[in-house]
């Protein structure tokens, strides 16, 4: 049995969560005052923090630090009253499992839940710039590191148009794939740097990996690199190399942004969205 503890001065968010864990085999507990979740966490011996916390305030984000510092072992999961900046921002700080946006539902929780307490291979992804105009981290060349943050960064574009944050959710995930996979070789000793510019009318993403760079024209394992006559050749030679499914990220990416740009060793590379 798992020992979850819900941490919100309001009593409505834990009474729908031990509502909706009514049938699972969970330990649920509630502090309404964050002054008591340390000692809280120390004598229930607690698996799981649901961090119910206003991501603007500094000693909630505080407390999230404590947590990790004091009891590594404890996974957290932010929720959020709404999808913002300043939650995607708290949550990296916080080094959190997962990100819940209220009004969530009972599936999306348990499954959040379930990643915690399972596996939740977070790495240790270094936050350089937490701005919501600008957000620069250091990435561990690890792929359980891609899904937390491509949902972080919907919530840093959560006021654009669905088709716009899409369109660069599914850029961003390709591109670092790739950088974490071919330019870093999966070795999570080594970092890929990302950064998120906002500015008026574009978003900017740049994507640096630590490998030498790649031949545009030795690209047999992607779908960029198809001749016409057998347009899922890729396909075969990715099953061939035991690479994951995938290699349509460059060919995808050139149609979902306005500017896709490599530097000489193409091993950097920035795209820009316009928002005009």
């Amino acid at each position: 049995m798992s020992t979850i503890l819900v941490v919100d001065d309001d009593v409505g968010p834990y009474r729908e969560i031990e509502s909706g864990l009514s049938s699972s085999d969970h330990r649920l507990l509630h502090a309404s005052e964050q002054s008591a979740v340390l000692s809280i966490i120390a004598e229930a011996h607690v698996d799981l923090v649901l961090f119910g916390a206003d991501p603007t305030n500094y000693d909630s984000l505080n407390l999230l630090r404590e947590i990790r510092l004091l009891f590594p072992g404890v996974r957290t999961i932010l929720m959020s009253d709404r999808g913002t900046p300043a939650a995607a921002i708290a949550a990296l700080h916080g080094k959190v499992c997962d990100l819940l946006v209220k009004p969530f539902t009972v599936a999306e929780l348990v499954a959040a839940i379930e990643g915690a307490l399972g596996l939740c291979l977070i790495p240790e992804i270094e936050v350089i710039s937490a701005q919501p105009h600008w957000v620069e981290l250091r990435v561990p060349c690890d792929l359980n590191a891609v899904p937390l943050l491509q949902k972080l960064l919907v919530q840093l574009e959560a006021d654009l148009p669905e088709e716009t944050r899409d369109a660069v959710s599914y850029a961003f995930r390709e591109m670092l794939n790739n950088a974490i996979e071919h330019g870093g070789n999966l070795n999570p000793a080594s970092f890929v740097e990302v950064a998120s510019i906002r500015l008026k009318r574009a978003i900017i993403f740049r994507i640096k990996d630590p490998g030498p760079g790649f031949d545009p024209g030795q690209l047999p394992h992607a779908a960029v690199s198809n001749p016409d006559y057998d347009p899922f050749r890729h396909v075969t030679i990715r099953n061939e190399k035991g690479l994951r499914a995938g290699g349509f990220g460059i060919l995808l990416t050139n149609q979902l942004v306005d500017e896709l740009v490599y530097n000489e060793r193409r091993n950097e590379l920035i795209f820009v969205k316009y928002l005009d």
